[in-house]
């Protein structure tokens, strides 16, 4: 699945948490998915919005960096859509 740069998708959402958390972390790709059992590539194609997690897989990648899961899945104030 692929969605626009500016898609405000779950997908996007995800994408954009996981990398801005990851960076708060300091951790490289490589290092979160060894730390959440998957492989890089994946991760990479979770940040760049070519890959719909599953709950699990959500649930390993938010253990990994220290969050509960639904911080990976919120809308950052930024980007929510106002009236």
């Amino acid at each position: 699945m692929t969605a626009g740069k500016n898609d405000l998708g779950i997908v996007g959402v995800v994408a954009d948490n996981v990398r801005a958390l990851r960076k708060a972390a300091k951790l490289s790709q490589e290092e979160l998915a060894h730390e959440a059992g998957v492989d890089r590539t994946y991760i990479s194609q979770v940040e760049r919005r070519q890959r719909n997690v599953t709950i699990v897989v959500l649930a390993k990648i938010a253990t990994a960096l220290n969050v509960t899961p639904d911080k990976l899945l919120i809308v950052p104030s930024s980007r929510r859509r106002g009236p």
